[in-house]
């Protein structure tokens, strides 16, 4: 009796093993299947994010931080700056104004063609509205949450919830 309990557990264990095999190899098949589909789950593709820079007048900071805004821009820094010219050269360019503003703005890679080209139309034609704008590669956002918020994504959830 106790040799077909022993033999029976066997065939068990070897039963079960021949599931779990089975069910790893579906469970690889799908994932396979939706990483064709999606791409890889541990890159991003679509929403990639850069760091823009504008540098104007500081009587034009407000005007520019709406304008970059109105392109899914939701987290900006606006930090004050001084001009680099020295006192001769201001007064031989015939330059008024030295206080500037540096514009930190997290924006999508796929709105920062039509934000440059904006900026750039604006900074030809609105008087004394003169500035520079460059961008900056992120290579990493910490959190799902931050990325989502950044990226102006509203469909991030957080998992478990």
């Amino acid at each position: 009796m106790a040799e077909k309990i022993k033999e029976a557990k066997t065939k068990l264990k070897e039963a079960k093993v021949k599931v779990h095999g089975k069910v790893a190899e579906k469970k690889k098949a799908v994932k396979t299947a939706v990483t064709k589909v999606k791409g890889n789950p541990n890159t991003v593709t679509s929403n990639r994010l850069k760091l823009l820079i504008t540098v104007v007048a500081r009587n034009k900071s407000e005007y520019y931080t709406d304008l970059i805004q109105s392109f899914d821009v939701n987290m900006q820094t606006v930090a004050l700056a001084q001009g680099t010219a020295t006192a001769g050269m201001v007064r031989y360019l015939g330059l008024t104004d030295t206080d500037k503003c540096v514009i930190m703005s997290v924006i999508q890679e796929t709105k920062l063609p039509d934000a440059l080209s904006a900026l750039e139309e604006k900074f030809k034609t609105v008087k004394g509205g003169n500035g520079i704008a460059f961008t900056v590669k992120l290579t990493s956002v910490i959190g799902t949450l931050l990325f989502g918020f950044l990226s102006n994504n509203k469909t991030v959830v957080k998992e478990g919830k």
